[in-house]
């Protein structure tokens, strides 16, 4: 069954499947047709989100367990709503509460769980969990041999950790190991472990197992292996095939050896109607593979597309002019993006280049008749193949690199020449040929391992490098900083809307059509607003020169520069005016408190992620304090001057956002999709990046002053700036979709021609099918052309028209919202279609 609407609930943080449950009814009232849950599988003690999972096999204990999850899907199917599961075949947590895990470090390759993990058993797994080396956190006593508290075995104990020691690599009882007190006879025991216990500052260089992106504490799992997906999905396919599952989100699939070959064996498993979508970013021009058995991706390339319905194409440059000469430089972002991908490969991904080179190494000996290619020269052809990789990955597999695989090498070989770098690109015939796997027979098994490992590295690194220090290195309107969105310059129109709507329609009509998700940069209703700046950029970059000017004396001279310096100062300004709230007023100390919290802990993760003059790794307490510091004086109550600048100013962004949110629903809950509702977004959503993101709302107060099929109240300015319109917006049209499902799911996108004075002000569009017809009619770029929310009463509409082809016009349609039924010929008014409203869907009757 393909769900009509989604609603997708973070559980952990509080939230438990029997508070879940208590919001059935809520939910179904919104037209929710399947609650979404994040991954609800055992998983580390204290997870705040569930994708680091420990057993595979049971509910999580922490939010209820099994009993409580059966009494959820109780209150699920009595109320006739689905449910979609978040899973995560990649990978698992490398974490000694995993039993599997444990096992593993305890006996080695021995271990009935060796091959489940993506290890490389050549040599000793590397556990990089010390704060120091071996050698320096022995010598400073921090390492003993102690009874493991759970079974009194000896272990090596590090602070609350405790390592289990393989009984083959000592002599004696057990008593006699835990009399070991020499630093010597302690190091000789860690020696004859199967593991290898090492700082966390060696990962990016040396790790024995492949991870999830950098993260050290999520391990690889082989769901290639027969046995390992068994294992691995043994209690999700009882629960898809016992009914009480009936949709799954396969988490990071990319990261898989082959995705394609995986999808299948779920389908085959799950049946032919489960509902099955993939965490997928896609680039530019790039389509889901039409083979994979699933119904599309969980949706950021939507959030992308809906920017050029909502962008001021014709005005972006001038923002852009505006920022180039706030940080006194024009961004070269072609530029920036190849620094960000060799940071990520010379540091973060070090290791993982260095495997390549080893294993392309090994080939190229058994070659006969090649020419010499030293390691330097085969790192060097790596690294370009690496840094200008498009998209996330190639799709080859044991028999060889498919055709458009191979095109896609084609397109990267052809880029790589045509670029200045001074690379010795002496070696790239070579990788090529072991790529697409023109290799002698007794070479292809090598072969197939490289480009296994190339292509599970190609996404990790477009992703950290774009989504995670790209996006947080360019600001010019931080709005298109957004998972999934292209890193390099493009232009945007409402043209390119339609067209990737109508390719939506024929490639991914069931896909999910996200705009919040538990990994985006920050909320939907914040983005809304930040889109409304590129209307106004002089307006905009005044203001930030007011700011700087008012907050000048927050800024402190390091001996690297100005902190903040003013790229940052820029961004932080347009991060404020995302999450401002818009019942905050300059006066309420109380609120700008609890504002600069969430604000400062979003601002620490911005820097850090950039990695310009802090990071993660090496933090810069100077420059981190005097960026703190920076924010405390913005958001200090004493600070009126700016505080009232800042508010006046924000205002008909505040607005214009507001509108721009409700065309943003309108689209996504009409156009081609399976619209997904993040929770607690049904009403205003001014997040910021995770984890103010997974915050839980207050879901009483959703429900208390939700009204099915309530009028809708535009006249009064907070029913928009406050969300509640929004959430019966939702409400109304999620009720059509329930009524209409064939229409939304097959019928045709079609885009509408608008004439007349606000033309440009209109997006326009219709679905329909041999029976049913819909038109949607949304505002956008309304900063200028109206003047306030209620414009239906004004004649701003007046002499602008919507174009009715003969299969829609010389009908009779009705307003969902209003019952107002309206006779259109050739065309319709959108001063009439906007009588109640400034926005109207209706139906043919």
């Amino acid at each position: 069954m393909i769900p009509t609407a989604t609603y997708r609930i973070q559980f952990r943080n509080g939230m438990t499947f029997d508070r879940a449950a208590s919001l059935v009814p809520y939910l179904k009232r919104l037209g929710i047709s399947h609650l979404y849950a994040s991954p609800v599988f055992t998983a580390t003690t204290g997870s705040t989100h569930g994708y680091d999972v420990t057993d595979a096999n049971e509910i999580d204990p922490a939010i209820d367990g099994r009993a409580g999850f059966d009494r959820m899907v109780a209150t699920l199917k009595a109320e006739g709503l689905g449910l979609i599961l978040d899973i995560v075949p990649n990978h698992m947590a490398a974490s000694l509460e995993n039993p599997w895990w444990r096992d593993v470090v305890e006996h080695g390759e021995n271990s009935g769980y060796a091959r489940h993990f993506d290890i490389d058993w050549s040599r000793r797994l590397t556990l990089p969990f010390l704060g120091d080396t071996f050698e320096k956190v022995l010598e400073a006593d921090e390492i003993s041999v102690k009874p493991h508290p759970r079974t009194g075995k000896p272990a090596l104990a590090y602070y609350e950790t405790f390592y289990p020691l393989n009984p083959e690599t000592y002599v004696g009882s057990e008593s006699e190991v835990l009399q070991l007190t020499d630093r010597a006879a302690i190091a000789e025991l860690h020696d004859r472990q199967s593991y290898r216990l090492t700082s966390w500052r060696d990962a990016p260089r040396d790790l024995s197992y492949r991870r999830f992106f950098e993260i050290t504490g999520l391990a690889g799992i082989r769901v290639e292996d027969d046995v390992v997906f068994d294992d691995t999905h043994r209690l999700i396919l009882d629960l898809v095939r016992a009914g009480v599952v009936d949709g799954l989100r396969v988490d990071h699939v990319d990261g898989l050896v082959d995705p394609k070959a995986y999808l299948e064996r779920l389908r085959q498993e799950a049946g032919p109607d489960c509902y099955i979508t993939v965490e997928k970013i896609l680039g530019e021009g790039e389509d889901v593979s039409p083979d994979w058995p699933i119904s599309g991706t969980t949706g950021y390339e939507f959030i992308a597309t809906l920017s050029d319905a909502l962008v001021d194409g014709e005005k972006l440059s001038q923002l852009d002019a505006a920022y180039a000469a706030v940080i006194g430089t024009v961004p070269d972002m072609e530029k920036e993006l190849r620094a960000a991908k060799l940071l990520m490969a010379d540091n973060n991904f070090a290791g993982e280049l260095a495997t390549l080179v080893k294993l392309a190494e090994s080939i190229h000996e058994e070659l006969p008749d090649t020419t010499s290619l030293s390691p330097e020269t085969i790192k060097a052809g790596l690294r370009e193949l690496l840094v200008t990789f498009p998209v996330y990955r190639t799709y080859g597999t044991q028999a060889g690199m498919p055709p458009e695989g191979r095109q896609m090498l084609e397109k990267v070989i052809a880029h790589i020449k045509r670029s200045p770098s001074p690379a010795d690109l002496t070696a790239l015939p070579f990788l090529t040929s072991i790529l697409n796997g023109d290799v002698p027979t007794a070479l292809s098994d090598k072969a197939s391992t490289f480009r296994t490992r190339f292509q599970q590295l190609t996404g990790p690194l477009m992703a950290k490098s774009v989504e995670d220090t790209l996006f947080f290195r360019h600001h010019a309107l931080i709005a298109l900083n957004e998972v999934g969105a292209e890193p390099l310059s493009r232009d945007f129109s409402l043209d390119r809307f339609h067209a990737q709507m109508i390719e939506r329609q024929k490639l991914q009509p069931d896909a999910i059509s996200s705009t919040s998700t538990h990994d985006t940069k920050r909320g939907e209703d914040a983005r809304a607003r930040l889109h409304a700046l590129s209307e106004a950029p002089q307006v905009w970059a005044d203001a930030v020169e007011r700011w700087r000017r008012t907050n000048s004396a927050a800024v402190k001279q390091l001996d690297d520069g100005p902190a903040p310096e003013p790229a940052v100062e820029w961004m932080l300004y347009q991060a404020l005016a995302g999450v401002w709230p818009s019942d905050l007023s300059p006066g309420d100390a109380e609120g700008l408190a609890l504002l600069e919290e969430r604000f400062q802990a979003f601002a620490e993760k911005a820097i850090r992620e950039a990695k310009l003059r802090t990071n993660w790794a090496d933090g810069n307490a100077d420059y981190e304090a005097a960026v703190h510091d920076y924010i405390h004086t913005m958001l200090s109550h004493d600070n009126q001057d700016f505080l009232g600048d800042f508010t006046a100013t924000l205002r008909p962004f505040t607005r214009a956002g507001s509108v721009n949110s409700i065309t943003q629903t309108l689209i996504k809950l009409t156009a081609p999709g399976v619209p997904d509702i993040y929770q607690g977004s049904e009403t205003s959503d001014l997040s910021l990046v995770d984890p103010d993101n997974r915050r839980e709302p207050d879901f009483e107060a959703l429900a208390g002053q939700f009204s099915a099929g309530g009028k809708l109240n535009s006249i009064d300015e907070d029913e928009w700036l406050s969300g509640r319109l929004k959430q019966q917006v939702i409400g109304a049209i999620s009720k059509l979709r329930r009524d209409l499902p064939n229409l939304f799911r097959e019928g045709k996108y079609l885009p509408l021609e608008t004439n007349g004075v606000r033309a440009k002000n209109i997006v326009a569009f219709a679905r329909h099918d041999d029976r049913n017809a819909v038109l949607v009619l949304a505002p956008r770029l309304v900063l200028e052309a109206l003047h306030d929310l209620d414009s239906s009463r004004s004649s701003h509409w007046a002499e602008t028209r919507v174009a009715l082809p003969p299969s829609l016009g010389g009908r009779r349609y009705r307003d969902i919202f209003t019952g107002r039924s309206f006779d259109f010929g050739d065309d319709a008014s959108v001063n009439w279609a906007f009588a109640d409203h400034p926005f109207a869907v209706l139906t043919a009757e």
